[in-house]
C-alpha cells in the first residue's frame, strides 16, 4: 500500500536525518584528516583524498540509487543505501591502511547517495508545485542543523577518544536512521512491474526536457559559487584577513545561519510566488552580491566583514535556488521522482567540486580566485535561466492558478 495520502508523522524529520548523511559524513570527519594523517604515517594531501573519494562515490550513488528507487520503490533503496553506508563506516574505523580508508569511503558515499536521494522522491511522491517547494524548505531548514554541528561533533570525539570513534557514531547514525525509517517510513512508490528501465535512457528523458534542464543547470551553477566559496573560505578569511581559527567558525555558521532564514522566508513567500520567480530572484541577488564583491575587492581594501556580510546574502539565497530547483525538476517527471532528484543532485555536486578545484587551481593567496569563481557560476546560472526557464513561466501560473 501507498502513503500519497496517509499522514506520516515526523516525515520532515525523518528525511533531513537521511539527507544529513551527506554533511555529516564530510564535516564531522575534517578536524580528524591531521590525526588520521600521523596515525597512518601518510601524507595529509592522502587523507585530503579520502574526502574527494567520498564525494565521488556519493555522486555515484545517486545516478545509481535513483533508477533503482523507481523501479524497486523507495524503502528498499533506501535500506540498501544505509546497510552499505553502514559497512563502509565500519570499514573506516577498522582501517589501518590508507588503501583500506579510501576502499571503505567509496563504499560509504555511495551508500549515502543511494539512501539520501529518496528524500526528494518521497516528498515528490507525496506532493506537487508549490507544496513541493515547501516541504523541501522545511526538511533543508532542519538539515542545515548538520554543517553547524557536525565539526563540533568531530572536535568533541577526537578529544574524548580518537579519530576511529568518529566513523562509530556515523556507523551507529546509520543504524539508528535504518531503525527509525524501517519503523515509521511506509512506502510511497510502488514498485513497478518488469525489467528496469535504461538509467541512461531516463537520465536523457530529463535532460531533453527544456524547462527541467533549466531548473537543474540553475542549481548546479549555484551549488558551484557555494563550493567556490567553501573551498576558498579558510585560505580568506583566516590567511589573508588574519581571522583566528574560532573567529572563522563563527564567520562561516553565520551564512549556515542566513541560509536557515532564507529557507523560512522561502516557505511563506511560496504562498505569494511561484518556484521559478522565487529561484530566479535568488539568482539575481547572487549575482549582485558576486559583482559587488569583485568591485569592492578590486577596487578597494574591502574590510573583511563587507566581505562577510556580502557572502551571507550570496549563500543564505542557496536556500531558494536548491528548494525551488528541486521541486521544479522533480515536477515534470512523478514516476523518476528519484532519477530526477539523483540527476540534480550529482550535477550539483560535480558543478561544486570543478569550481573548487578551480579555486584551488587559481589560487594567489587572495580571495580574488574564489570571488572570480562565484561571479562567472552565477552569470553562468542566470543566462542559462533566462534561456530555458522563461518559457514556461506564465504556463506553470496558468496551471497553478486553476488548480487554486
Amino acid at each position: 500500500m501507498t502513503a500519497k495520502h496517509l499522514h506520516i508523522p515526523g516525515l520532515i524529520l525523518m528525511l533531513a536525518g537521511l539527507t544529513a548523511l551527506a554533511p555529516l559524513s564530510t564535516d564531522a570527519y575534517l578536524p580528524a584528516i591531521p590525526t588520521i594523517a600521523a596515525e597512518l604515517g601518510i601524507s595529509i594531501h592522502q587523507v585530503e583524498l579520502s574526502v574527494s573519494l567520498f564525494l565521488a562515490g556519493f555522486a555515484c550513488g545517486q545516478l545509481t540509487g535513483g533508477p533503482f528507487s523507481d523501479r524497486f520503490g523507495r524503502r528498499k533503496a533506501i535500506f540498501t543505501g544505509l546497510s552499505l553506508f553502514f559497512l563502509g563506516a565500519c570499514a573506516a574505523m577498522l582501517a589501518n591502511s590508507i588503501e583500506t580508508l579510501l576502499a571503505a569511503r567509496i563504499l560509504q558515499g555511495f551508500g549515502g547517495g543511494v539512501s539520501v536521494v529518496n528524500s526528494a522522491a518521497v516528498i515528490r511522491d507525496r506532493h506537487s508545485g508549490r507544496e513541493s517547494a515547501r516541504a523541501m524548505s522545511r526538511m533543508a531548514s532542519i538539515l542545515m542543523t548538520a554543517p553547524l554541528l557536525a565539526p563540533v561533533l568531530g572536535t568533541v570525539l577526537l578529544e574524548v577518544a580518537n579519530w576511529r570513534s568518529i566513523f562509530f557514531f556515523l556507523a551507529s547514525y546509520a543504524l539508528l536512521m535504518l531503525l527509525v525509517l524501517w519503523l515509521k517510513l511506509p512506502e510511497t512508490r510502488t514498485p513497478q512491474p518488469g525489467p528496469m528501465p535504461n538509467p541512461l535512457r531516463s537520465y536523457a528523458t530529463i535532460l531533453s526536457h527544456r524547462t527541467a534542464l533549466g531548473y537543474l543547470l540553475s542549481v548546479a551553477f549555484s551549488y558551484a559559487g557555494m563550493f567556490a566559496f567553501i573551498t576558498g573560505s579558510s585560505g580568506s578569511y583566516i590567511h589573508y584577513y588574519g581571522a583566528s581559527p574560532s573567529l572563522y567558525t563563527v564567520l562561516f555558521g553565520l551564512n549556515i545561519v542566513t541560509l536557515l532564514a532564507c529557507n523560512q522566508i522561502n516557505i511563506r513567500l511560496l504562498h505569494r510566488f511561484s518556484s521559478q520567480q522565487l529561484l530566479q530572484m535568488a539568482q539575481r541577488v547572487q549575482l549582485l552580491t558576486a559583482g559587488i564583491l569583485m568591485l569592492v575587492f578590486t577596487l578597494t581594501e574591502a574590510p573583511l566583514w563587507v566581505v562577510v556580510v556580502l557572502i551571507m546574502f550570496y549563500i543564505g539565497v542557496q536556500g531558494f535556488v536548491i528548494s525551488n530547483g528541486m521541486a521544479g525538476t522533480s515536477e515534470f517527471f512523478p514516476n523518476m521522482a528519484a532519477t530526477a532528484a539523483a540527476l540534480v543532485g550529482a550535477s550539483g555536486f560535480a558543478a561544486g567540486a570543478l569550481a573548487g578545484s578551480l579555486v584551488g587551481l587559481l589560487g594567489d593567496g587572495t580571495p580574488l580566485p574564489m570571488i572570480a569563481v562565484m561571479l562567472t557560476s552565477s552569470i553562468a546560472g542566470n543566462l542559462l535561466g533566462l534561456w530555458l526557464l522563461p518559457r514556461s513561466v506564465r504556463a506553470s501560473h496558468r496551471c497553478e492558478n486553476a488548480e487554486n
